[in-house]
């Protein structure tokens, strides 16, 4: 299971504000390049965001679909990378004192990654998640003018 927490220095509807702007899913999304919106206005259930993945010469197309929304406090998204599958990818937002509590929540769904889900597969993302967590929180902290925090 690939789990992973942060806490943001900002409160959970500064962290909402940014999870609810498609212009920026590329700023703190490991990997993605480019986003744009697809269907829907972003985050309502069923909207999805189209975004592009660079590696090296290669360039990889997918979507992002709200499966489940609780504003401010849940988003549960379902990741489609084509070839690769999909997953579910979960964030919740926890408020904390003045703060945020942060928990992405991902599992591969079908595809190459459900059929290969395994430990090592989890360790993976977690290291994503962690990049993915940080970026977040300066991407929300430098909006909420908490910058001055200490980040880790």
């Amino acid at each position: 299971m690939a789990v992973r927490h942060r806490l943001i220095h900002a409160a959970p509807h500064e962290v909402w504000d940014v999870l609810a702007d498609p212009s920026s899913y590329a700023a703190w999304v490991v990997g993605t390049s480019e986003s744009r919106v697809g269907r829907g206005h972003w985050p309502e259930l069923g909207s999805d965001l189209e975004y592009t993945v660079r590696i090296g010469p290669w360039k990889l197309s997918g979507t992002t679909a709200v499966r489940r929304v609780d504003a401010p406090y849940e988003l549960e998204l379902e990741v489609d990378s084509g070839p690769v599958g999909t997953a579910r990818v979960a964030i919740e937002v926890r408020p904390w004192g003045t703060e945020s509590l942060v928990i992405v929540d991902e599992h591969p769904l079908r595809g190459l990654g459900g059929a290969l889900h395994n430990a090592a597969l989890d360790a993976l993302i977690q290291l994503r998640h962690r990049d993915m967590l940080k970026r977040l929180a300066r991407v929300v902290e430098d909006r909420a003018g908490a910058g001055a925090h200490v980040r880790t």
